[in-house]
């Protein structure tokens, strides 16, 4: 069970949604927030949150709505009716990577939006004219590599040195896959 809130449109017109997916369930806004998870699941199944609460607050959402719902379908508690069938999420955003420099840290590492794990390891990347390729650590680095970071995320470095000042990246970068 998984409580997700980022929720900019709280007290709005936007639903409230339970995802099944992965065999996993998230509650949260129906504002695009749940809609990658739902769009790479195998199985999924998406349900409205029909329960209001006899308070609820137009700014705390995550409080008087998410939360007691999240904590009802964890115990299996739900009241029956609270939810109702829902066809898909209402928003939808694009699901693919991002096959681009998104966020370059204070050593120079840029981390790219590309899942690592959608890359074979002989997977070559070209930041410009420059060709990036896969190493499993720092140590085993010939010059600048990429490897899974922590995220599972292709994050591309240099040993010793800022890859971003070297190969002149920065957020926002393209960054293209040669396999």
């Amino acid at each position: 069970m998984f409580l997700t809130i980022v929720d900019p449109g709280v007290g709005g017109k936007r639903d409230a949604i339970v995802v099944k997916a992965g065999g996993r369930m998230f509650v949260g806004p129906d504002n695009g927030l749940l809609s990658i998870l739902w769009q790479r699941a195998r199985r999924r199944k998406c349900l409205r949150i029909a329960w209001r609460p006899k308070r609820l607050t137009s700014s705390f959402h995550g409080r008087d709505l998410f939360a007691p719902v999240a904590a009802a379908l964890a115990t299996r508690k739900l009241p029956r009716g609270s939810l109702a069938a829902k066809r898909s999420p209402g928003v939808v955003l694009d699901a693919n990577d991002l096959a681009q420099v998104i966020y370059v840290d204070h050593y120079g590492n840029c981390v790219t939006g590309i899942r690592a794990s959608a890359l074979s390891r002989t997977a070559v990347l070209r930041a410009g004219a420059r060709v990036v390729r896969y190493a499993r650590t720092f140590e085993a680095a010939r010059g600048a590599f990429w490897y899974e970071n922590s995220m599972g995320l292709a994050e591309i470095a240099l040993p010793g040195g800022s890859a971003a000042r070297t190969l002149g990246l920065r957020v926002g970068y393209a960054i293209r896959i040669a396999r």
